[in-house]
């Protein structure tokens, strides 16, 4: 079925051409109202009515949300194409800017992954008794508090809440687990007249509860803090920031809804192998502390994740990847906006990249100032941290002239500037930009002060993992060119290797976790597949000779796709039969080595160096001093021999 969209000039304030949208779409757009949330809300009623129907104002959701209630309807789309594109003083068309909008709105949307997660209510208050007491008085007719007090001094006569005093050691977990360690706990003894008696003091006193709330005023308990749901922390100086915690966390019983942001492939993570360590860009971005070791991978907690992504644009492998939405829905997003734009007409659209925050800035400015160029195509995604590299020159690709990312308050810049560093070596300089602002004109004379070039000749739109696209991409852009230097930092590049100190034991290539570097199993070599190699360090790392060193760069040519020899030598022939092993220089120099040695101190001992397996074994087997004519070894005595013996007796 045909999706029907309702739009609406919003009092006349723009110019929506349906006939030629229509046309550009291929969708049934009817002739817009004029104030459909009002007056006209009758036509709103009926298209719900019909199904399949779209209403293109975001801003009344609630107004169709309510109407689609009455009327026992499923809840109805809502497009912006006011804020985004209609309300704008640039004179340019709109129309190809809003059939790439409507293109988009009809991917079909990644269903959301969570986990259902349940709060007792069980809330640990930190803080001096003045206030931490109050904050207590307020909350238990709420939640199940517990006051932790240094002083035992300050303990009250009411037990309308739980109060121990004790030093806090250490804090884990999230919303609904965490788990607090406690020194010098002491608990209150009810019993007896007088004040409240106390047990004797304890290390160790472990404690778990759903929800902290951190009155202490002091640093706080965990990294990126604000980002720890279920941790509430506000200064104990400010009355407003205390009852506005203590608000919060009356609200924090019942259960909820943990979106599972990442999904994981652990064979793919390349952190460690054999106890030597590889790649830790994830580990060393992660804010939360969610990613930690596990042997030769990582794993993340879905508990303490905030999903900002920044793993998810980092990870050479694709061993951790977004999913809320996926990553493949967010390149199929871009390509489908770019594809519409210039199928409907448009010539060199720029995409603005941004999450909420940026949604937010986007309809001020389009409310009070020039709102968005016609030619600037926004793309709200949840985390702006998972738009790296791969996501913006595939855009570049795909026909934009421009990419412009907005990073929203919890953005990690150093994160974004490092991925947009190594998109500008492949995309070029003038067409990558991060705009760190928040203020809505400034946002938009920005935009129109922007002078892209042209865009791609010859778009292309890639499928494949991240990596395959980028590489896709790169070609797109930089067709003149084989190589493209890159940022030190880069996941992509060649394994460099010092011949004359590689002996080719090949630990690197047993070790290779994306299986770049490999061996030959006929003939003693070093092969390399640069495509595949990650830049991880395994391999030099565990290189006994430090012979391996690397060049980040981006292979463009078919070679990189294909094995090539880094090393090799000439192989060595058995001297008794002739067939091929090991290495000779290797084999010459540990029989020079060896010449001399206690254990090889016959010309007989040093002749089985030079024999393969089968021949050594035939030698030693017919030597004068053969370990095989021994006979067979005495058996062991064992329990039952000394029973069976006494037995006997």
């Amino acid at each position: 079925m045909v999706k029907t969209l309702v739009t609406c000039d919003c009092s006349g304030s723009q110019t929506i051409d349906t006939e030629a949208l229509a046309q550009a779409t291929g969708l049934d757009i009817r002739p817009p109202c004029t104030a459909l949330c009002t007056s006209q809300l009758r036509r709103a009623g009926d298209a719900l009515a019909e199904g399949d129907v779209i209403f293109c104002c975001a801003q009344e959701a609630r107004v169709f949300q309510a109407l689609a209630d009455e009327q026992g309807a499923p809840p109805p789309e809502v497009l912006d194409l006011r804020d985004r594109a209609g309300w704008s003083a640039d004179p340019a068309s709109k129309l190809p800017k809003m059939a790439a909008l409507i293109a988009e709105a009809m991917l079909p949307a990644a269903a959301g992954k969570s986990v259902d997660v349940i709060s007792e209510g069980l809330c640990l208050i930190l803080g001096p008794a003045e206030v931490a007491l109050e904050a207590a008085a307020q909350l238990s007719g709420y939640l199940g508090v517990t006051v932790l007090l240094e002083n035992a001094q300050d303990i009250p006569d009411s037990r309308d809440f739980d109060v121990i005093t004790g030093h806090l050691r250490q804090a884990t977990g999230a919303f609904c687990g965490f788990r607090v360690a406690i020194d010098a706990l002491q608990q209150i003894e009810p019993g007896g007249r007088g004040s409240f008696s106390l047990t004797a003091p304890r290390d160790g006193g472990v404690s778990e509860c759903d929800i902290i709330l951190d009155l202490r005023g002091q640093p706080p308990l965990f990294p990126a803090h604000e980002k720890r749901e279920g941790y509430l922390r506000a200064d104990p100086g400010r009355p407003a920031a205390v009852a506005q915690a203590v608000l919060a966390a009356s609200h924090l019983v019942g259960t909820f809804e943990k979106p599972l942001y990442v999904r994981t492939e652990p064979l793919l993570c390349a952190y460690s192998r054999a106890g030597q360590s590889g790649c830790t860009r994830c580990l060393d971005l992660c804010p939360t502390g969610a990613i930690k070791p596990d042997g030769d991978h990582v794993t993340v907690d879905p508990m303490i994740c905030a999903g900002c992504g920044a793993c998810s644009a980092a990870c050479p492998s694709g061993a951790i990847s977004y999913d809320a939405p996926p990553v493949e829905l967010v390149f199929r997003r871009v390509q489908t906006l770019a594809k519409a734009y210039l199928d409907a007409g448009g010539r060199a659209p720029r995409l603005l990249v941004h999450d909420a925050h940026g949604a937010e800035m986007i309809r001020l400015t389009a409310r009070h100032d020039r709102g968005l160029p016609a030619d600037v195509i926004p793309l709200e995604i949840s985390a702006t941290g998972a738009f790296g590299h791969a996501e913006a020159v595939a855009a570049l690709a795909a026909g934009f002239a421009s990419v412009t990312l907005l990073p929203g308050p919890g953005a990690d810049r150093a994160a974004l500037a490092a991925e947009f560093a190594l998109a500008r070596a492949i995309g070029g300089e003038d067409r990558l930009h991060l705009l760190d602002m928040s203020d809505p004109v400034a946002l938009s004379d920005a935009l129109y002060d922007e002078h892209a070039p042209a865009p791609v000749a010859i778009p292309v739109r890639p499928l494949g993992t991240r990596r395959q696209i980028t590489r896709q991409a790169a070609r797109a852009l930089n067709p003149e060119r084989q190589h493209l230097p890159l940022p030190a930092s880069a996941p992509y590049g060649a394994v460099l290797v010092d011949t004359e100190a590689c002996t080719l034991c090949l630990s690197c290539a047993s070790l290779c976790p994306s299986g770049a570097l490999g061996d030959n199993p006929d003939l003693p070599q070093l092969r390399f597949q640069e495509d595949a190699c990650l830049q991880c360090g395994l391999c030099a790392h565990i290189c006994p000779e430090d012979a391996i060193s690397y060049e980040p760069r981006l292979d463009l040519t078919e070679a990189a796709l294909s094995q090539r020899v880094l090393h090799e030598e000439e192989p060595f022939a058995c001297i008794e039969c002739g067939s091929l092993f090991g290495v000779k220089s290797t084999v010459e120099r540990i029989s020079e080595k060896l010449r001399g040695h206690a254990m090889f101190g016959s010309e007989e001992k040093l002749r089985m160096i030079r024999m393969c397996d089968n021949c050594r074994v035939n030698a030693q087997y017919h030597s004068e001093n053969n370990p095989f004519a021994l006979g067979e070894r005495p058996r062991p005595r064992t329990t039952d021999d000394y029973l069976s013996k006494r037995r006997d007796h």
